[in-house]
């Protein structure tokens, strides 16, 4: 005789060690111990006695009961184990559960760190921090369709910030690919995104390239009163032709004052190829200056504030925004292409000795990339050259003709 819900909200344990056992019919029953009530399926799978735990009562009703029985029935009709088909969605659902948005991206950012740049794996790890977790960090990669990842994005583009937005973008894209090889998602569903985010218009980073003006700005920093950190950072930044990155990346273990080099390992370059920095007079004169200061650490600009990790991507350009240069005149990275431009155009400098310092890639005759102490004794000197012709411009001397300043350069 069927079960009614009022008989199931009533039954009572009859005080049985084994409980009571009532009956709906198909293999189910309503069983009631003195620890409560279980709704069970018993069932015959090649040829052996089985059963199927549905669920506790009143959390699965007699309705819900019966709709688990029907889906047995037909998963038996089809060879299926209900009791296998239950552990494996069950496990189905830990794994998802487990294997959320965030979950997968950090262990995407470990996994790939080698394949990076420390300021690369940084940026990566605040835009997901700040822009993606809040939203999607605890859903399950598979729940993830195109258009949540789409609001994330449109919602970085409502701010004005569109090349960020589609970078973060392809940093979601390559979790999710991750996610793939790992068999963690089905597919990428950023591809389904082409097309959909504003095209950031390509800008060159903002730079002075007039000796004059440069002259300005060097007076500027040399007045300049911040911290220390910052006041070292702004004059090597004029002077090294290194990415803003790798500068206030370096360590004090990458200086060696024996030979006044720098070198900035693979990792942290962009081209992914050791790169050495040799560093002129006033370069040295520099970094002696800081380390009674942060010589004791391992960055040779040190937030002063958190101590053990580098000073933050956005100081030079708020210490220039603070000394009357906006982001359209002047930028950290602008400095590459100051030096870049001058150089080559007032001092006539070598342009394959440029693009060695600048690391860009630079191959032979034969097609082969230069190693990283290419050209080191003749890049030394360029670099103390335009040192010195720095010092120059700041010092206000009326700027020296090309012919006279680079005739003892070969």
């Amino acid at each position: 005789m069927a079960l009614t819900d009022t008989f199931t909200k009533n039954a009572k344990h009859s005080g049985k060690p084994s409980g009571d056992k009532h009956s709906d019919g198909g293999g189910l029953y309503l069983h009631v111990t003195a620890a409560g009530k279980y709704w069970r399926m018993a069932y015959r799978m090649h040829g052996k006695q089985k059963t199927l735990a549905v669920g506790v009562y009143p959390a699965v009703s007699l309705a819900q009961a019966r709709e688990a029985r029907k889906r047995a029935k037909e998963q038996l009709a089809q060879g299926i184990d209900p009791s296998d088909a239950k552990r494996e969605a069950k496990a189905a659902r830990a794994t998802e559960a487990a294997n959320t948005f965030e979950a997968v991206a950090l262990a995407w950012l470990k996994a790939t760190t080698a394949q990076r740049t420390e300021g690369t794996s940084e940026r990566a790890r605040t835009w997901l921090t700040r822009d993606v977790f809040p939203s999607l960090g605890n859903r399950p990669m598979g729940s993830i369709g195109p258009r949540d990842v789409l609001a994330v994005l449109q919602k970085i583009e409502a701010r004005g910030a569109l090349d960020t937005a589609r970078r973060v973008g392809q940093t979601v894209g390559q979790v999710f690919r991750f996610a793939v090889a790992a068999g963690l998602a089905e597919r990428d569903v950023t591809t389904d995104l082409k097309g959909a985010l504003t095209i950031p218009q390509k800008n060159h980073h903002p730079a002075i390239t007039d000796p004059l003006a440069l002259g300005a700005l060097l007076r500027a920093i040399h007045d300049y009163t911040g911290t220390p950190t910052t006041v070292v950072a702004l004059k090597l930044s004029t002077m090294l032709l290194v990415r803003p990155g790798e500068l206030r990346h370096a360590e004090w273990s990458e200086i060696d004052w024996d030979t006044a080099t720098w070198s900035i390992p693979a990792e942290k370059m962009k081209m992914r190829a050791a790169h050495v920095v040799p560093l002129p007079r006033q370069a040295v004169e520099l970094l002696q200056s800081l380390q009674p200061l942060t010589g004791s650490g391992r960055y040779v600009f040190c937030s002063l504030r958190a101590g053990k990790v580098p000073m933050s991507e956005n100081t030079v350009n708020a210490a220039l925004r603070g000394m009357g240069y906006s982001k359209d005149v002047q930028t950290a990275h602008g400095f590459r292409a100051t030096a870049r431009t001058i150089m080559d155009e007032v001092l006539n400098e070598r342009v394959d000795l440029l693009e060695h310092q600048l690391a860009h890639t630079v191959k032979d005759a034969n097609g082969n990339a230069y190693n990283r102490t290419a050209h080191l004794p003749a890049r030394r000197e360029m670099l103390q050259r335009w040192a010195d012709y720095l010092d120059t411009l700041r010092a206000g001397a009326q700027v020296i003709e090309t012919n006279t300043f680079c005739a003892n350069k070969f």
